[in-house]
This record gives structure tokens, C-alpha cells and sequence, in this order.
């Protein structure tokens, strides 16, 4: 499947400025992303496998204080390896056999120096093309545009990415800027993981990609890891995506005419009235996503540009 083929907005670089500036201004502070040491990120890539990231912070530690590197790893009996990932309910000792195992080959065939390309670093003993590209990624710069369940949510939501593993491939590598990988991987893994999670928060989040986002606007959060769709029918969010929806097709809109467009039941004077609606413009503004002006004694809206 081509690039052309997965339909992305054409705005490809305020989309991917949003995310970036969105992760820099405030993220999980996990220890592993202070870090470009690839030894250190692969111990907490594969102790974050079918982990959650908050169990893992103590036993990463841990770890990097009783092996402090691959040449101290490799030097460890790997009973003493296996016993550690065991009293830390780490799951599947054979991560623990296979770390070892890495630790030796980068000692023993790399000279103590870990490889730096994908394709290498899955030359390694228990290293797949996802740990492969992390760890090139996140300690090198150097990796490909990651793709895993969250990424896959997201692109599927945001821009209607069918659900084909060669259209989240093309997707992602096409949004990911040249040169970018590590703090670009971080930043859309952070995105799935804090505001398009399987129950969408994309307003608590603070989703950089509302503006653009077809599910935002839709008020359809399904996603391939989540078959039935939330119950959004009628709620604040789903009204929200409404009125972007209703905006994206028009320069702007007197209040009284995106009324109807956001609640059929809307009349002026109602409860689903005027007050509200400038309520929920009052919200989107406050976001950064919708703009308004008064224009002949009538309030008007329209996308920030």
C-alpha cells in the first residue's frame, strides 16, 4: 500500500509540531527516557514487555545497580539473572536468559560497543524488530517509525488508517519527521498511552490532534483493540467533535446555524441553546482550536488557523 493510499492530511507539518511541542511540554517521566545509554533502554524495553511501565521503574533500577552494564551483565551467572527477574514478577524467565545472552554477544562480537541499527540490533539474542527499532531509536536517533498497539489506535482514530498492518506501517513512516525518530516515538507512544487510550481522554489529555482527528470529530472511538464503541451518544465530548466537525466544512458559522449541526434538538432559547453552545465554544477556544468574533450583533465561529 502507498503512501498516497492511507490519506493523510495534507497539513503534515503543523500535525507533527503539534505532537512534538505537546510531548516536550509535559510527559510521564519515566527514568529509561533520560537516557540515550542503549544497554539501559534495552533492559527496559524488555522488562516493559506485557509490563506496566509504573511496575517496572523499581526493578529497572534495580537492575542497573546490581549490572551496571552489558560487560557486567555478561559476566553474571545467569542463574543470578533469572533468580532477579523472577523475585521481581517480571514474567517469562527466558527474557531474563536472552538478556544475558545479548549482554555476552555485544561483549564478545561488538567489542563491548552495541550496534546502532535496527537491523543489527535484531542480530541480538531475543531482540525482535520492535525492541530493535526502540533501542535504535531512543538511544541512537536512528530508528524507524515504531508501530505497536497504541500507534496503531491512534492512526486508525485520527486519520482513518485502515486496519492493515502495511497501512500503519506507510502511515507512520510518513508522519514521522526525517531525522526525529527518538523523541517522535516517544511522543505518539505517549499520545496513545495518556489521551487515546482504549477509553479515549482526548480533552483531559490535552490531544494535540483534535483539530484533525476524524474520531474527535465523529464522536467514534473504535479502534482495532476496541471492537464495540463507547457509549458516547449525547455527551460533552461527542458535542465537541461535532461542532470541529461542522467547522472543517464551513470558513465559519453564526451560532444559530451550527446549532442544528451539533444537536438537532437545538433551539436558541432552549437548553440546548445558545448558552450552552458558547459554553462549548468557550471550552474549544480555550483549547486552541476554535475562534470566535461577532460579526452584525451575531457571534460567528470558525477553526483557529
Amino acid at each position: 500500500m502507498s503512501e498516497a493510499a492511507v490519506n493523510l492530511p495534507a497539513d503534515r507539518d503543523s500535525i507533527q509540531r503539534a505532537l512534538i511541542e505537546w510531548y516536550e511540554a509535559d510527559h510521564r517521566e519515566y527514568p529509561w527516557r533520560e537516557t540515550d545509554d542503549p544497554y539501559a533502554i534495552l533492559v527496559s524495553e524488555v522488562m516493559s514487555q506485557q509490563t506496566q511501565l509504573d511496575r517496572v521503574v523499581d526493578a529497572w533500577a534495580d537492575f542497573l545497580d546490581r549490572w551496571p552494564t552489558a560487560a557486567d551483565l555478561a559476566a553474571a551467572d545467569r542463574a543470578d539473572v533469572v533468580a532477579f527477574w523472577s523475585g521481581h514478577s517480571l514474567g517469562y524467565n527466558n527474557r531474563a536468559k536472552y538478556l544475558h545472552e545479548a549482554a555476552s554477544q555485544v561483549v564478545e562480537d561488538y567489542n563491548g560497543e552495541f550496534p546502532d541499527t535496527p537491523d543489527e540490533l535484531s542480530e541480538l539474542m531475543g531482540v525482535g524488530p520492535y525492541t530493535a527499532n526502540a533501542v535504535a531509536s531512543f538511544a541512537f536517533n536512528n530508528g524507524d517509525a515504531v508501530v505497536d498497539t497504541n500507534v496503531k489506535r491512534v492512526l486508525y482514530r485520527a486519520f482513518s488508517i485502515p486496519d492493515d498492518d502495511a497501512a500503519f506501517e506507510d502511515a507512520a513512516s510518513a508522519l514521522m519527521p526525517d531525522g526525529e525518530s527518538r523523541v517522535w516515538n516517544n511522543a505518539i507512544m505517549e499520545l496513545g498511552g495518556v489521551a487515546c487510550e482504549k477509553t479515549p481522554r482526548c480533552d483531559q489529555g490535552g490531544c494535540p490532534w483534535r483539530e484533525w482527528c476524524d474520531a474527535y470529530a465523529s464522536g467514534d472511538f473504535t479502534a482495532p483493540d476496541v471492537p464495540t464503541q463507547p457509549s458516547f451518544e449525547g455527551s460533552r465530548r461527542q458535542m465537541r467533535g461535532r461542532v470541529i466537525g461542522a467547522l472543517k466544512e464551513h470558513d465559519d458559522l453564526a451560532i444559530d446555524d451550527l446549532g442544528p449541526k451539533v444537536r438537532v434538538d437545538y433551539v436558541p432559547e432552549g437548553e440546548y441553546g445558545r448558552e450552552w453552545l458558547r459554553g462549548l465554544l468557550e471550552d474549544l477556544t480555550d483549547d486552541g482550536l476554535v475562534e470566535t468574533r461577532q460579526r452584525d450583533g451575531e457571534t460567528v465561529a470558525r477553526l483557529r488557523r
